[in-house]
């Protein structure tokens, strides 16, 4: 037994299953990569504010789950607790808004870290794909990135999710509702910290999940009452897009999200296999984000879907994915001759696009088949000192059974013509 084991909360992505995790982060991103969007990478730490600033401080996520952390030379710094802040400082600093193609359209996948109770689809390092449309106000690109996303699931099979969806409201109209709101809230029995949050984000009082403040919102006013009419105008072609394209939703009029930027429409991904962890994915447009960080104005929208949760969700559901074998061919020498020859065949092999592997640690023929069999190859290749001195190898079908001889020179083109 090793001394050490991952950190409380977190956990290690060990095969076989990390190739589900591989096939889900693929599966969302297809979508994103056929429809314009670019691959983009920011560091896993981030300064401190952008997170504050962004995120919002009444936020749970930057007052409790954050790991911030001050450097040895006094940077004040926090591990990325989510990525929208992080990709749209990086594409203002690279000035990507600047090029005069707006919006630009990133894409990513990483680790993310909020230090919380750890429970089953709950964790303090979690992993995401997510998607950002930056620079332009078009309800068209709402409801791409929610099409897309909805492609995205139904492509590995999924199909008992729901979406979400609301709007918030924009800077014409959102401060009149928040006025009504903290009204109605300051005359609740409710707790120190959610009373400071009411004078901060009175919004995400809503957001609570504990049922004795979820009981005492029954009457709270309504965003949809004090939408202005642009906003609703918005929102109404947000929902024609979406049933133009036959993607179902449910209008949810207490659908906040946990995350201070959010302006207009929002949107949530559930899957109600999965328990009080329902969440699978979720985001929205966030209009002043950029001038919260110190950019100009560019209108954006995006979301992040979670690669653990959707995993689970595929595993509440029964759905298998049909992997790619991680071995097709398995080659096993017999001698040090059948060894050199073998392992350029291997090489060969590999170099044609053919997943293969090596019987290593000159193992017996009867350990190495076992090596064999386990890897899950369907053929393997034998060759001793007579089958070289002919020319040719022991070709096994390992579903079969059945075992013929090939041509040292031809065992390539006649592995490419049966695995094809």
């Amino acid at each position: 037994m090793s001394t050490f084991k991952a950190p409380k909360g977190t956990y290690d992505l060990i095969p076989p299953d990390s190739a589900t995790f591989l096939a889900v982060r693929e599966a969302i991103s297809a979508p994103l990569r056929n429809s314009g969007y670019g691959y983009i990478e920011t560091p896993g730490f981030e300064d401190v504010a952008l997170f504050s600033r962004g995120v919002g401080e009444s936020t749970d996520i930057v007052s409790k789950e954050m790991y911030a952390f001050e450097t040895k030379g006094g940077d004040k710094l926090a591990l990325r607790p989510e990525g929208t802040a992080s990709v749209l400082r990086a594409a203002l600093e690279a000035n990507l808004h600047k090029s005069g193609n707006l919006p630009v359209k990133l894409w990513y996948s990483g680790s993310y870290y909020r230090y919380e109770r750890p429970q089953k689809g709950r964790y303090r390092h979690f992993s995401q794909v997510g998607a950002e449309a930056i620079g332009a106000e078009d309800p068209a690109l709402d409801a791409e990135l929610i099409i897309l996303a909805d492609q995205a699931y139904r492509s590995l099979g999924l199909s008992q999710f729901r979406i979400l969806l609301n709007s918030l409201g924009d800077k014409e109209c959102r401060p009149v509702y928040r006025e009504a709101l903290q009204g109605f809230l300051r005359d609740l029995d409710l707790d120190e910290d959610t009373r400071r949050r009411i004078e901060i984000n009175p919004l995400r009082v809503l957001d609570d999940k504990r049922a004795e403040v979820q009981k005492q919102l029954v009457g709270a006013p309504m965003l949809r009452d004090y939408l202005c009419d642009a906003c609703k105008a918005y929102h109404e072609q947000v929902r024609e897009l979406l049933n133009a394209a036959g993607v179902a939703y449910e209008d949810d009029e207490k659908l906040v999200r946990g995350l201070d930027y959010y302006t207009r429409t929002t949107f949530e991904f559930v899957h109600d296999g999965l328990g009080s962890q329902s969440a699978v994915g979720g985001g929205g447009r966030y209009d002043g984000l950029s001038e919260m960080i110190g950019g100009p104005a560019l209108p954006s929208v995006g979301w992040a879907l979670g690669v653990d949760r959707t995993v689970l969700a595929l595993e509440a559901e029964g759905v298998e994915l049909d992997l790619p074998a991680t071995t097709s061919v398995y080659a096993v020498p017999l001698g040090e001759e059948a060894r050199r020859v073998l392992f350029g065949t291997v090489t060969g092999l590999r170099r044609a696009g053919i997943a293969a592997d090596f019987a290593y640690g000159g193992k017996g023929l009867k350990g190495a088949m076992k090596n064999a069999n386990r890897s899950g190859a369907r053929y393997t290749i034998v060759a001793g000192e007579r089958d070289l001195a002919d020319g040719q190898v022991q070709l096994k079908d390992m579903e079969t059974g059945e075992q013929v001889p090939v041509a040292l020179d031809g065992v390539t083109a006649e592995l490419r013509r049966r695995l094809a």
